[in-house]
């Protein structure tokens, strides 16, 4: 990511910080090349564990053009989908995670590959966020692949031929 359209996102990350400046300062000399940015603000994130965020990804990105931003841990255990503010306050879905008003994120440097992070699908710099409706949708399509799948390879059970 290079030029303006680094600096929008930049801009648009780094405007949820305190301090921008300082924020902005840090993130370029710190070595691992990450902030710690306060969720709640701009946007709230869902933690889906790596085994179902994948799959809820796929299916996400063949109904959108373009979800909101993507982060993943590089162990592949955790993936978080920026969603609007306010989300996490309201979600009822168990083993989801989130990050809201009053917690801090881990955010990488947008183009850069960064300790312990990495966008899947980085920030635009518009504000493009998830709609937290189709990402659950998403999620009960992957969920319920993911389950069709553990059945099929199973043999079909009982029975067969003697």
């Amino acid at each position: 990511m290079t030029g303006s359209g680094a600096n929008s996102v930049v801009e648009w990350l780094i405007s949820v910080a305190p301090d921008p400046e300082a924020c902005r300062r840090e993130w370029e000399r710190n070595p691992l090349g990450v902030a710690l940015l306060p969720a709640g603000r701009r946007w709230d994130v869902l933690i889906l564990p790596g085994e179902l965020g994948y799959p809820t990804l796929d299916v996400l990105t063949r109904l959108v053009d373009r979800p909101g931003p993507v982060l993943a841990d590089f162990g592949d255990a955790r993936m978080g989908f920026f969603v609007p503010p306010g989300t996490v306050a309201r979600w009822l879905g168990t083993g989801v995670r989130g990050a809201g008003s009053g917690t801090w994120i881990v955010v990488p440097y947008p183009g850069r590959t960064s300790g312990g992070m990495r966008w899947l699908i980085p920030p635009d710099g518009s504000g493009t966020l998830t709609d937290a409706s189709l990402l659950e949708l998403a999620m009960h399509e992957a969920a319920a692949n993911i389950a069709a799948g553990d059945r099929g390879g199973d043999g079909g059970g009982e029975g067969g031929a003697a």
